[in-house]
């Protein structure tokens, strides 16, 4: 076999649940990485899912369709567009410049800069090089998109992290704007047309529930910035065998969703197996990836998570990807107390999952 050849499906190691105790390099820790600032912005238009029901109406007569799963199952009753030639970038620049404002740290101490979002305005160059010039950076800060599905600014905290434990930088800027506007008003055309059929229904209604927004966070030294809340540990699972759930561009996203739901519980539950030992099951609030209310709750139920300390915004701001978690904590920042343990759980299609311990 050639040393570049795929590895045969049938020689292929396979996750299972022994391997919740065999992290490898999955499991990570930090000394002194904390979370200096947190900071969102939403998107003025609110878009309500009636309004989508009332477009799709005679799509669902015609092929049977229950009218209002997006409120009655996903539990989303609105989500949010920017107006007409607002960009992604745009959206990623002001949560920028908010986190910054809050952290109080100087523009010239920011040594990194990571665009996470999904959304592009363009394939090149990146989206990085906009926001880094729009919000006056040094020319020694470091700036790349990093793109994970849902789950890029999840892996960006762990890279500005391990950048700040190695000496490499003080601070590090991460931030992300997504858009759902032009995706969902292309799928509502799409199926609203005659020919649209039940199975086209199914493979694109996880489409009507994203969401816009953006979100930015300052990370840097716990010792240099006492009020900081500081990050401990996390781990990360990942189980590519299903990249093809879920499948989209901005004219058009294909999703399994069943499938994507329990493989991503599935994944979800590996990244968990060391909770009890962590003391994650104590935390003191969770912030989850925001999806919908059936993956919200059946996530809930797998791994043992109280509810009640479940923060919710995907009611009315669906599911605005890499951008849900940052806009969550963002909200809820507020409600916490020093000494509180905050669990960031989150997940992106492909599929890859990660939890994190930050204390606050």
């Amino acid at each position: 076999m050639a040393p570049w050849a795929p590895i045969p499906a049938r020689i292929r190691p396979q996750i299972s649940e022994k391997d919740t105790s065999m992290s490898g390099n999955a499991a990570f820790a930090y000394s002194d990485t904390a979370l200096v600032s947190v900071a969102h912005v939403e998107a003025p238009e609110v878009v309500t899912s009636d309004s989508f029901d009332q477009r799709l109406a005679e799509t669902y007569e015609r092929v049977g369709a229950q009218s209002g799963l997006l409120e009655s199952l996903a539990g989303i009753k609105e989500r949010r567009w920017w107006p007409e030639g607002h960009l992604f970038t745009d959206a990623a620049i002001a949560a920028g410049a908010k986190a910054i404002e809050a952290s109080g740290v100087r523009v010239d101490d920011i040594g990194l800069l990571i665009d996470t979002s999904v959304c592009r305005d363009r394939l090149e160059p990146s989206s990085a090089v906009t926001i880094h010039n729009a919000l006056d950076l040094p020319s020694w800060a470091l700036n790349f998109d990093l793109a994970n599905a849902c789950l890029g600014f999840m892996n960006a905290t762990q890279i500005a992290g391990n950048m700040i434990e190695a000496g490499q930088i003080d601070y590090a800027l991460i931030v992300d704007g997504e858009g759902s506007r032009h995706t969902q008003q292309v799928t509502l055309d799409r199926l609203a047309a005659p020919e649209a059929t039940m199975a086209d229904l199914f493979a694109e209604f996880a489409t009507l529930t994203l969401g816009s927004g953006g979100a930015a966070a300052v990370i840097g030294r716990h010792s240099d910035n006492p009020s900081s809340h500081r990050f401990i540990r996390g781990i990360s699972r990942a189980d590519t065998s299903h990249h093809d759930l879920c499948v989209g561009t901005i004219e058009k996203m294909r999703t399994d969703t069943r499938g994507l739901l329990n493989a991503g519980l599935d994944v979800s539950k590996l990244a968990w197996g060391d909770a009890e030992e962590y003391g994650w099951l104590d935390a003191d609030r969770y912030i989850i990836h925001q999806v919908s209310q059936v993956h919200t709750t059946m996530l809930c139920e797998r791994l043992g998570i109280d509810m009640a300390k479940v923060p919710l915004t995907f009611p009315y701001l669906g599911n605005v990807g890499p951008a849900s978690i940052p806009i969550t904590l963002s909200l809820e920042q507020d409600k916490l107390e020093p000494g509180d343990r905050v669990m960031l759980l989150g997940m992106g299609s492909g599929i890859n999952a990660m939890a994190t311990e930050l204390i606050w």
